[in-house]
């Protein structure tokens, strides 16, 4: 993608996504952290099923502490890995009573340092639950960033530095959200709807499937 067209490309994602957040359901930081922990390799619409009964066991860090493992595993179990996520959440817990006094704690490096967290679900929870700007970069966000031509990178760590690089800061977290929906309704990942994308015509990998077309 020509650089000149990432103002367009921005245009467009404003008006197809003009509302762009976070699809999974939470009212605090500790709500946000604990359903991201959950959401991967799960879709949002699962773990909100799951943290709705969660939330009602263990509404905080202090009761997620005091629920017995075998009946937290049993809870989440429709998200899958339960029996490593809920270690993680377990020691999560723990760590936020202990030193945090029961609050999830606002920088990334504290963030990341708890079990479980890594650099995505830290800018997540960074960028939703306390207003700074960060893209975490999920599968949709890799890929509809690099097959559009946004970015080329080999992985999730060049990627969320080449668009930090292309995007204006205060742009960061919205795109995020932005880029997700596109990659769920449209640029999927084996059935891309290309035909009814309105981002096509800036787009690398419309324009490399088409090359063959136009000639």
């Amino acid at each position: 993608m020509n650089k000149k067209n990432i103002p367009i490309l921005l245009e467009i994602l404003d008006e197809l996504y003009p509302d762009a957040r976070a699809e999974l359901d939470y009212s605090t930081p500790y709500e946000l952290l604990v359903a991201v922990i959950l959401s991967a390799q799960c879709t949002d619409v699962r773990v909100n099923k799951v943290t709705k009964v969660l939330f009602d066991v263990a509404p905080n860090p202090e009761k997620l502490r005091a629920l017995p493992i075998d009946e937290l595993e049993t809870i989440i179990r429709p998200c899958g890995l339960y029996k490593t996520k809920a270690r993680n959440l377990h020691l999560t817990a723990e760590n936020l009573v202990v030193k945090w006094n029961g609050l999830v704690p606002e920088k990334h490096e504290d963030l990341k340092a708890l079990p479980g967290v890594g650099q995505k679900t830290a800018n997540v929870v960074i960028s939703n639950a306390f207003g700074v700007p960060a893209i975490a970069v999920d599968t949709h966000v890799f890929r509809v960033s690099n097959r559009i031509g946004l970015v080329r990178a080999k992985n999730v760590v060049e990627t969320e530095k080449q668009l930090e690089k292309a995007i204006d800061r205060n742009r960061w977290t919205k795109l995020h959200h932005q880029l997700i929906l596109h990659g769920r309704r449209v640029c999927k990942a084996r059935t891309p709807n290309c035909e009814t994308c309105k981002i096509s015509p800036y787009c690398d990998y419309y324009k490399k499937r088409h090359k063959g077309e136009r000639k």
